[in-house]
């Protein structure tokens, strides 16, 4: 069926909010660039690998600025949001050493550790600025599970990682996608605190596996317990919107 209503015109105060936000996010980025750069001073990325990585978080930031530009409702970036693309940096930076064939290992955890040590910084930032939005909090969780599906990929490259080890990195994008399928699975959800604390559990120890710390009998169970923990979080999430459609 065809759309009866005309289309709207965007008002020029938004447009013009828009596009700082644009440019504020062009800013941000390029700063991310650097932040990647930066990060190969631990980290074994170089060369076609470090180009790679640094493209990924371009067209991403990209993503970001044209996804603002319709979702996001304030007229300012703020820190909160430079906070989480500068977290989306990091998590690109980890790209380059897994594409150059140096997966795992101190460096990976360290950078990893500092991706996880700023969630929640920007959170709190945006309530503070009063810039809290939907928009904001997505953009949060999507980093958390690109972070863990690199760390996933890491350790199933650089380890004797199991199975275990794709569920902490794909269950994520197994509900976004089995949404698609069923919306109903893409109603909002309350806030839980028990669901922040498993996703810090599942980020915390696949940076625990990227360290020779725990032998391979305790990295296997830490694997199948945060996993275990994980499935059952994302169980309870889908009853709930179950017994809500």
């Amino acid at each position: 069926m065809r759309d009866i209503h005309p289309a709207r015109p965007t008002p020029p105060r938004q447009h013009r909010a828009g596009n700082a936000i644009a440019r504020e996010v062009g800013a941000a980025a390029l700063a991310g660039v650097g932040v990647i750069a930066l990060a190969q001073a631990v980290l074994a990325g170089r060369g076609p690998a470090l180009m790679g990585a640094t493209c990924v978080f371009l067209l991403a930031s990209l993503a970001v600025a044209m996804l603002m530009r319709r979702a996001y409702p304030h007229d300012r970036l703020g820190a909160c949001n430079v906070v989480t693309l500068g977290r989306a940096a990091l998590v690109c930076a980890l790209l380059a050493p897994l594409l150059a064939g140096h997966a795992a290992g101190w460096a990976v955890a360290g950078v990893a550790g500092l991706a996880l040590a700023l969630d929640g910084v920007d959170g709190r930032l945006a309530r503070q600025s009063r810039l809290v939005s939907r928009f904001g909090a997505r953009f949060d969780i999507e980093v958390d599970a690109t972070l863990a599906l690199v760390l996933s990929l890491h350790l199933l490259a650089g380890t004797a990682a199991g199975p275990q080890i794709l569920v902490l990195g794909l269950t994520r994008y197994a509900f976004v996608l089995a949404g698609l399928r069923w919306p109903w699975l893409q109603a909002d959800l309350p806030e839980r605190r028990w669901r922040k604390a498993i996703c810090v559990m599942q980020l915390s120890v696949l940076i625990l596996l990227q360290t020779p710390l725990p032998g391979p009998a305790q990295a296997e169970a830490l694997g199948w317990l945060t996993a275990l923990a994980l499935v059952c979080s994302f169980a309870a999430d889908v009853l709930w919107l179950w017994r809500q459609a």
